[in-house]
């Protein structure tokens, strides 16, 4: 039995379609790595063996961006996570993840932006993972720490960045510091070379 139906081509796509899809923005990821990590396990093995109670973790994220290239960043995802039973430290790991990057069609003042949010959120999953074995192999179950708001974060930063800039005009002679916190993270974005 043979099937004489034609199937017809694919419609070729128009080139106004193929133009935009080259000058539409989209970030390149070159490499990640491993940058720096520590783990402190101070109390071993005496607060291994008596974990009938949940340590008190407070997490603190940093972000940073430099630039390498016309267009080419650096982005590193520091995250620092310390752990206490009570009045003793149960442990420290902090690592500092970091993702090699080029931006393509990306207009000059939204780089800012995407080497501090967008950069990030592609090192997260990475950088959790890390954190996570770490924790794991100092002895704890794995710290699977909660997603984290990269906006709300870059809007903290830059708000304070402000309040920085404002108190230095200010002549007041004052000293402005504060952390900004989401989910129970201290966070400070640094522009490093993102705006290269």
């Amino acid at each position: 039995m043979t099937d004489d139906t034609k199937i017809p081509d694919a419609p070729a796509a128009p080139a106004a379609a193929i133009d935009a899809a080259e000058s539409a923005p989209r970030v390149q990821v070159h490499a990640q790595y491993v940058k720096d990590l520590s783990f402190e396990n101070p109390g071993a093995p005496q607060n291994l063996a008596n974990q009938s109670t949940a340590p008190q973790i407070e997490v603190s994220v940093d972000v940073g961006a430099r630039g390498l290239a016309t267009n080419q960043f650096e982005v590193e995802l520091r995250i620092t996570a310390n752990a206490n039973f009570g009045e003793q430290k149960a442990f420290v790991v902090e690592v500092l993840y970091a993702g090699v990057f080029t931006l393509h069609n990306v207009e000059q003042e939204q780089l800012k932006p995407v080497c501090l949010i967008e950069c990030p959120r592609l090192l997260f999953p990475f950088a959790r993972r890390v954190v996570a074995d770490a924790t794991r192999d100092g002895g704890f179950p794995p710290l699977l720490l909660e997603p984290i708001d990269f906006v709300q974060l870059f809007r903290q930063s830059m708000e304070k960045a402000e309040e920085q800039a404002v108190a230095a005009s200010g002549d007041s002679g004052g000293n402005s510091s504060g952390n900004g916190s989401s989910n129970g993270s201290d966070s400070s974005g640094g522009a490093g070379g993102a705006e290269a």
